[in-house]
């Protein structure tokens, strides 16, 4: 199981993230596209590296607008998985 990162370590770790924010025990990103093809586009390009990382995130749609929320339940807040896969993610277009 990860160890759950403490408020310093997460702190730090969120600075080097652009666009995600850290509420309570969760790392949340919003993406807004043009309409609802390119969120979904966006969306599926999502699915191999969370399998690759073994670690997924929780995702809502709406229309044009994607929230990506990600936590690592088993450990009950932020671990370093969580921020290893918002990199991945931020690098995607």
């Amino acid at each position: 199981m990860a160890q759950r990162l403490t408020e310093v370590e997460i702190q730090a770790k969120a600075q080097e993230l652009s666009g995600w924010q850290v509420e309570g025990s969760q790392l949340r990103l919003t993406r807004k596209f043009s309409d609802f093809i390119q969120a979904m586009e966006f969306v599926n390009k999502l699915v191999v590296p969370a399998e690759t990382a073994g670690h997924h995130p929780d995702i809502e749609i709406s229309y044009n607008k994607v929230n990506i929320t990600l936590t690592t339940h088993d450990a009950g807040g932020l671990t370093q998985k969580d921020f290893d896969l918002a990199i991945v993610i931020s690098e995607i277009s």
